[in-house]
């Protein structure tokens, strides 16, 4: 399996050779050989451990018996207790799931402080083939079937290609030692029912199941790569990058085949799970919205607009102090004092400087605000302004109004308040400058 696995970095994972690399080591079979055949290689490597605290006095046994490894092979060694039952509790996750999270927090905090280049874990063919009936079992779609990638960024996974079989025979032949996690052999979880119950009847009547998975699923990443590049095609097609997310063409949208299978595509990674009220939307009135845990999904008139859930800052009213040229918080506005008038556009305004009172005021619209839009008479008030000019649900949230005395100077990139307009009377002039910024 030597031979084999040094061919298989050369060909798969060249740009580790001169890195130094990190392996997650649990002190199980996988990892332990994992470790062994990249030391044998002359690897620069070194071995993080997290002890979860799940199993008492197994854990941290496991946590003794990776250092002890460690100290044998003289490599770094890195550990960390959690205490994952109360994260999961917190968090509201499963203990699998809370683990996991932690883990991977942990792993890149400990790869950034120390410069490792990347991240190993042990995952191997036969954790493959249970993570395809587990997404199959749940329903998942071609994504959920094409299996645990090699790679994500700084994490590595060499060993996919190799079976638990040969893994196994390689530790025995080489007279390794390891750790048995005493909770594997429980089915309390599905992937361990699957290992336990399901695959190995499935073996048996199988012919070469593990090389015929193979196979099947790199006809399924073709199929991936193939609905990534069409992908593509309709994202230029449909969406369009705006200052609050993005907006999806609903007509155009609609009008292309498979619709509800696009949309998929396009807003799963945001988090979305309730599917049919997704599509719905496309048939909503505006104002209907959908949220996923980090996204908002809003119908506003022929659009859909995501948009990303932003904790409110519980400040809502900023002050500006006379001569203060710049403010960065909570949006940037730059106010300098100058003698002409120049470019002037919605993120650009010139105002009579002796017509304002300090502090300014920067505040949130609210219902029932009032201004005199630049070039008209009377007053209006924000609601209808914001209906006039089409601005969407979230738009409007994001109004920011720059006030003197309580009078609007500004609905901050729309419009100046004519009651502060540059006159033939004006001696003084402020030029106030807004730089949007995208989510």
């Amino acid at each position: 399996m030597l031979s084999e696995f040094k061919t298989h970095l050369a060909a798969n994972f060249p740009f580790m050779e001169n890195s130094q690399i990190l392996i997650a080591c649990s002190g199980g079979l996988d990892s332990v050989v994992l470790t062994q055949l990249l030391f044998k290689l002359k690897y620069n490597i070194a071995i993080a451990h997290c002890n979860f605290s799940l199993r008492g006095k197994e854990s941290d046994e496991d946590a003794l018996f990776t250092e002890n490894v460690a100290e044998i092979l003289d490599i770094p060694f890195h550990s960390e207790t959690f205490n994952t039952k109360a994260y999961a509790k917190e968090h509201k996750l499963s203990t699998q799931m809370a683990a996991r999270e932690l883990r991977y927090v942990w792993f890149q905090e400990v790869a950034k402080n120390f410069n490792y280049a990347y991240i190993l874990t042990a995952h191997h063919a036969d954790d493959d083939l249970e993570t395809f009936f587990i997404n199959l079992s749940r329903g998942t779609g071609l994504r959920g079937l094409t299996g645990i990638p090699k790679q994500n960024e700084k994490v590595v996974r060499p060993l996919l290609n190799f079976s638990r079989d040969e893994i196994l025979t390689y530790a025995k032949e080489n007279n390794l030692y390891w750790r048995e996690d005493s909770s594997n052999t429980k089915t309390d979880y599905l992937r361990n029912q699957l290992r336990l119950e399901v695959l190995p009847g499935f073996k048996k009547v199988t012919d070469k199941p593990l090389q015929n998975f193979r196979k099947t699923q790199e006809h399924l990443q073709a199929s991936q790569a193939l609905v990534e590049d069409y992908m593509a095609l309709v994202y230029n097609l449909v969406i369009s990058e705006i200052e609050e997310g993005y907006s999806i063409n609903v007509a155009k949208i609609s009008e292309l085949p498979n619709t509800e299978a696009v949309l998929y595509e396009l807003l799963h990674p945001f988090g979305f799970s309730a599917w049919e009220d997704v599509v719905n939307l496309l048939q909503a009135q505006t104002g209907k919205e959908v949220f996923s845990a980090s996204h908002r999904l809003l119908r506003n008139r022929n659009e859909l607009i995501l948009t990303e859930i932003v904790e409110n800052s519980e400040k809502n009213e900023f002050f500006i102090k006379k001569n203060q040229q710049q403010i960065n918080n909570p949006i940037q506005l730059s106010l300098i004092p100058t003698e002409k008038i120049g470019h002037i556009d919605t993120t650009t305004v010139y105002v009579d400087a002796d017509k304002l009172n300090y502090p300014l005021q920067l505040r949130k619209w609210q219902e029932g605000d009032v201004f005199q839009p630049f070039g008209m008479k009377g007053k209006k008030k924000l609601s209808k302004f914001f209906k006039d000019e089409k601005l969407s649900l979230v738009a409007k949230q994001k109004v920011w109004l720059l006030c003197s005395d309580n009078q609007i100077v500004w609905v901050v990139g729309h419009r100046l308040d004519d009651r502060f307009k540059i006159t033939q009377l004006t001696k003084s002039i402020l030029k106030i400058s807004y730089k949007p910024t995208n989510l």
